[in-house]
C-alpha cells in the first residue's frame, strides 16, 4: 500500500525541492497539501497534481509564523481529510563572512530555517495526537548541517539546529508513535545554488559559475543533484519502510562529504 491515500503537507512546495517532493508523494499516492509565501506557484504545483489523478490543496503561509504553520496544518486535515506526514522543506540560503553578517540576515535566517521547522514539528505532533494516530515528521537539513562551510557559516549554524531539533523530537514523540527524521542534499540544481554561486562571486572575485562547478567537480558520482534525487529518499522516508527509522539525518549528496 506504501503511502497511497495518505495526507502530507510540503512547506516551500512552490519550486525546487519542495515541488519536486511533493509530486513524488503524489505519484506515490499521497494527497498533498501544499505550503509557500508564492500562490500562483502553488497553484500551479497543485494543478500537476491533480493531473496525477490525486488530491491537492494550496495554503499560502509564511513558515516564521507559528500560527501560520498551524494553520496550514489543520487546512490540510480539513480540506483533504486526513494528516499523515509533513514535509517541513522550506528554507533559505545566507551567503557572507561571518565578520560580516548582519543581525537582521542572522534572524530571517534562523526564522526560516530553524523556527519553521520547530512550528512544523509542533504542529504535525499536536495534529498527530489529536488524531489518535501516528505520523511522520521530515526536516530539510543539509550536507551544511553536518559541516560547516566558509560564507556559509549562519546557514550551516541553521542546518545544525535542524539535526538537533530532529534528534530531540524524535526522543521525545517516540512514545507516540511518531518518527522525525531529516534529510540532508548537498549541491541541488535549484535557484537557491544559482543564488549561493553569484553571491560568493562577488564576495569572492570568482567567476559565475566556478563554485559551483568546484562543488560539483567534488562529487564521487561526477553530476550535481536533482530535486527528483531529493524526492526519492523522502519518498522513502515517508513510507512503511522508514518506520523503525527516528532521529537519523542521512547524507544524500552523491559523495561529498562523508560522515
Amino acid at each position: 500500500m506504501g503511502i497511497t491515500g495518505k495526507v502530507a503537507l510540503v512547506t516551500g512546495a512552490g519550486q525546487g525541492i519542495g515541488r519536486a517532493i511533493a509530486m513524488r508523494l503524489a505519484q506515490d499516492g499521497a494527497d498533498v497539501a501544499l505550503v509557500d509565501i508564492d500562490g500562483a506557484k502553488l497553484n500551479a504545483v497543485a494543478a500537476e497534481i491533480v493531473a496525477t489523478g490525486r488530491k491537492a490543496s494550496v495554503f499560502i503561509a509564511d513558515v516564521s509564523r507559528r500560527e501560520q504553520v498551524t494553520a496550514a496544518v489543520e487546512h490540510a486535515h480539513q480540506t483533504l481529510g486526513g494528516f499523515d506526514i509533513i514535509v517541513n522543506n522550506a528554507g533559505v540560503a545566507q551567503i557572507d563572512s561571518l565578520l560580516d553578517v548582519s543581525p537582521q540576515q542572522v534572524e530571517r535566517t534562523l526564522d526560516i530555517n530553524v523556527k519553521g521547522v520547530l512550528w512544523g514539528i509542533q504542529a504535525a505532533a499536536n495534529k498527530f495526537k489529536a488524531l489518535k494516530h501516528k505520523g511522520k515528521i521530515i526536516n530539510a537539513c543539509s550536507i551544511a548541517g553536518h559541516e560547516g562551510f566558509a560564507l556559509l557559516g549562519v546557514y550551516s549554524a541553521s542546518k545544525f539546529a535542524v539535526r538537533a531539533l530532529t534528534q530531540a523530537a524524535a526522543k521525545e514523540l517516540a512514545s507516540a508513535g511518531i518518527t522525525v527524521n531529516a534529510y540532508c542534499p548537498g549541491v541541488v540544481g535549484t535557484d537557491m545554488w544559482v543564488e549561493i554561486d553569484k553571491r560568493m562571486a562577488e564576495i569572492t572575485g570568482a567567476q559565475v559559475g566556478a563554485t559551483y562547478k568546484q562543488y560539483v567537480d567534488g562529487i564521487a558520482l561526477g553530476r550535481a543533484q536533482t530535486p527528483e534525487d531529493v524526492a526519492g529518499f523522502v519518498a522513502f522516508l515517508a513510507g512503511p519502510d522508514a518506520d523503525y527509522m527516528t532521529g537519523q539525518a542521512p547524507l544524500i549528496d552523491g559523495g561529498l562529504v562523508y560522515r
